[in-house]
């Protein structure tokens, strides 16, 4: 059986995890990637975060991860004629600054001399803009994001705290291999390739950061105003930690009921379900003190409370629910422990694990090979820019992870049509907190307008007969159907794979359950926070000293865009075959991917990576400092980062500080040196910062090639001038709610599409008209369904008739 992606080739002109990761979605759908080194070599191949001893004749078991099934050829930069053959062979480029061969070729100029090519290109900030030449880290982008506040991660007595693990890299990794598999998609239509200019601080503002500049701008307050912890959270039990989840007011007024305190449940009160639950926190992690982990979650589940073990590198590949699922495998090469694919096709083959190449193993065998240009496009590209133009989408999907696949899907095209119910309405129109007296308060949520633009709203309960009957004609009508229920709740309404597949024998039907279709933790209720501490997300995140801070944010977002580059290995295999596919994109199994390297150092060297506040592996000194201001709240807590990860970017902070005596010493100039005096250059630092503005600092450090970045208030973004000048937010105009801005997709193009955002977010129901009419409802049959309750345009109750089972 042969692979999505057979067939297509990837020449890699990139170093560094983001790349790395990208051309690895692309091997394991098929594509033959051609990775391009200087002749010492990809500096990824010695990286250990652990810096863990690795052999002169071995790599590093994370470049095995994350190289397996690739070919290696080396190329001086002072002759790119064997470059200039494989380009001119080959499909795509992914391209990133870090890679010595790719700051020998220009890829506008690839773009320009190949027009066939999909090039994408990795990078802090974009290929231009006024912060393009500007130096940067995973960590000092976090900063500049808001993703080092998050939605209020923290304590507002520490500094902000970043999300450990470096997950920007990966998320960038992830967006940039769907993204090169999207443009691929138009290119396959028209010829014409793309050059997708991806930004790492963009794809971190979608993936650490929930919204804020919509949420503000339409709302005219922030998400969160300070730090605080979520409460449960990670926790303290008797024989360990333990992952609560309290996401809604029922999973609060049940938490208070499993604790033994039905007196904290109050229905009236002002207080949001946070603020109630930080009132009576000490009071609950005491109890919680005296539970044993699994005794507290067998409660929990009975409750359906969200739930998890606390997940890291020596502990997560023993759970249960994973050793079942087969969630790890062992590596070809090395026979370390690494995550199995973050998703699972039915019926197609994607690769398997194979061993990294060695450094220039197969260099004489692609030069000796007759490398056949690929034939240059025909005429201008095609008027129709939208890769997905044509394909029909029901999206049964809520709140984050699944809307953030099937948004990009109507971003980029696709006709999608959001299911809701009028008792069940999409959660994100729930969570805004806008009294129920304001009128039409379900259709002024900023998060649901910011994931649902472009969107066609149909409500339909399928709890009843009729309207069951209406979804399973519907779902004839379509190429792709995209859920994210509970796994029983589909199985109920008989909606699984092989009923569907029976409404329309090319179906694609993706479904993203939080821990996946079967396994012991199968129907157990899961949102971002419960994924991210299952899977070891959030245990790199926070202090040595107490519990991990959850991220609170990218087991969602990472799970959609896994989800989308999973969907469109489906649809190429369905256009190559013409058969039905079924994609199971668990959250869970996307986590485990960016949280690799904590199993990885485990099994590789025996190290259990720990979260070390904002420090971290990549660069030394790196820290949150705190500047001289008062912010927009009146407080005195303003924050810059800085992260050195070059003795050059040392060089050039010791004179930016004007070479004082402490940074003079020969001793700091090497990383290890500087990591062995971290304490020290942090005072020093933190005395630095301290009487200085972030604006002085920023613009003192900057120019001289530092990285550094004020740590922002998310629901800021829009003032930072790189993210204004490549457009990322585009105005958004509503029926019911003020224009805005809405973020876009982490990239710029060359060949367009110019805007993404044509459509508002629906209206509850607001096609229903349209959408049954052409299923051949009269009008009075679509007005029985209103005054039946089938359909509607307002939460409430449902149909009267319960469908049968």
């Amino acid at each position: 059986m042969s692979s999505p992606l057979d067939g297509y080739t990837v020449v890699d002109l990139s170093s560094g995890i983001a790349g790395a990761y990208a051309t690895k979605i692309l091997a394991d759908g098929g594509a033959d990637v051609i990775k391009v080194e200087a002749p010492e070599g990809d500096p990824l191949r010695r990286w250990s975060a652990s810096r863990a001893h690795i052999p002169p004749d071995e790599d590093g078991a994370l470049f095995a991860f994350l190289s397996g099934g690739k070919r290696s050829v080396v190329v001086d930069p002072g002759d790119l004629a064997l470059l200039d053959r494989l380009v001119a062979a080959a499909d795509a480029v992914i391209w990133s600054p870090e890679s010595a061969v790719a700051q020998s070729v220009a890829p506008e100029d690839l773009f320009r001399r190949y027009p066939h090519l999909i090039v994408t290109t990795i990078t802090p900030f974009g290929l231009d803009g006024p912060w393009s030449d500007r130096a940067a880290t995973e960590f000092t982008l976090q900063a500049w994001s808001g993703g080092a506040i998050g939605i209020g991660r923290g304590v507002q007595d520490r500094a902000p705290v970043s999300i450990g693990g470096q997950v920007g890299d990966w998320l960038a990794g992830a967006y940039a291999a769907a993204m090169t598999l999207a443009f691929r998609v138009r290119a396959l239509r028209d010829g014409h390739g793309e050059l997708v200019d991806l930004s790492k601080l963009e794809a971190q503002i979608l993936g650490l950061t929930y919204y804020p500049v919509t949420y503000f701008e339409m709302l005219g307050r922030p998400w969160r105003s300070e730090r605080r912890p979520t409460v449960p959270g990670v926790a303290e039990a008797a024989d360990g930690l333990v992952a609560l989840g309290c996401g809604t007011a029922q999973q609060w007024w049940d938490l208070c009921a499993m604790s033994g305190h039905d007196e904290w449940i109050d229905e009236t009160s002002e207080l949001t379900i946070t603020e109630q639950a930080n009132l009576h926190a000490e009071e609950l992690y005491d109890w919680l003190r005296d539970q044993k982990v699994d005794d507290v979650r067998d409660l929990a589940s009975a409750f359906r409370i969200p739930n998890s073990p606390v997940g890291n590198g020596e502990n997560v590949t023993a759970m249960d629910h994973f050793v079942q699922r087969q969630a790890f495998v062992r590596n070809p090469q090395y026979g370390f422990t690494q995550p199995a694919a973050p998703y699972r096709l039915t019926g197609v083959a994607l690769r398997e694990p194979a061993p990294a190449p060695l450094l220039g193993e197969h260099t004489e065998e692609i030069r000796a090979a007759e490398l056949t240009p690929r034939k240059a496009p025909d005429g201008e590209p095609g008027r129709d820019r939208l890769p997905f133009s044509g394909l029909r989408v029901l999206d049964m999907t809520t709140f984050w992870a699944g809307p953030s696949c099937t948004h990009p899907l109507g971003l980029l095209g696709a006709e999608v049509i959001h299911l809701e119910s009028t008792p069940r309405p999409d959660g994100t129109r729930l969570i805004a907190g806008i009294p129920a007296s304001v009128e039409q308060w379900w259709e002024r949520s900023p998060i649901f307008s910011a994931l649902n633009t472009n969107k066609k709203s149909l409500t339909l309960d399928f709890q009843t007969e009729q309207g069951l009957d209406l979804l399973r004609r519907l779902i004839a009508t379509c190429d792709v159907v995209v859920e994210n229920f509970t796994p029983r709740v589909i199985d109920q309404i008989g909606l699984d794979f092989d009923s569907v597949r029976a409404l329309r024998e090319d179906i694609v039907m993706l479904r993203m359950p939080g821990f996946g279709l079967d396994g012991p933790w199968r129907d157990n209720p899961a949102f971002a926070y419960i994924i991210e501490d299952a899977t070891g997300l959030s245990w790199l995140t926070g202090y040595p000293d107490r519990t991990p801070f959850e991220p609170y944010s990218i087991g969602d977002p990472n799970a959609g865009v896994h989800a989308l580059s999973a969907l469109m290995l489906a649809l190429e295999h369905r256009r190559r075959t013409g058969e039905a596919v079924l994609v199971e994109a668990a959250m869970a199994d996307a986590a485990l991917n960016i949280a690799a390297e904590q199993v990885i150092e485990h099994s590789a060297y025996g190290v259990l990576l720990q979260r070390d506040g904002n420090r971290g592996p990549a660069a030394a000194p790196q820290n949150i400092y705190q500047s001289d201001g008062i912010d927009e709240f009146g407080r005195d807590d303003s924050w810059v980062a800085i992260a050195i990860s070059t003795d050059a970017q040392w060089a050039a902070l010791r004179a930016a500080l004007g070479e004082p005596d402490w940074a003079t010493d020969p001793g700091l100039d090497s990383v290890d040196g500087r990591r062995a005096q971290h304490d020290l250059i942090d005072e020093q630092l933190a005395s630095w910062c301290r009487s200085r503005s972030g604006d002085e600092i920023v613009e003192t450090l900057w120019p001289m090639g530092v990285p550094v970045a004020k740590v922002m208030q998310p629901h800021r973004q829009l003032e930072l001038d790189q993210v204004r000048f490549r457009r990322f937010f585009e105005h958004v105009g509503h029926p019911v709610n003020n224009a805005a801005p809405h973020s876009t997709l982490p990239v710029a193009l060359a060949n367009g599409p110019r805007a993404l955002h044509r459509q508002a977010a629906p209206l509850l129901g607001e096609h229903n008209h349209e959408l049954l009419a052409e299923l051949g409802l009269s009008d009075h049959e679509i007005t029985a369904l209103a005054t039946d309750g089938v359909i509607g345009t307002q939460p409430g109750a449902g149909g009267r008739r319960k469908a049968a089972r």
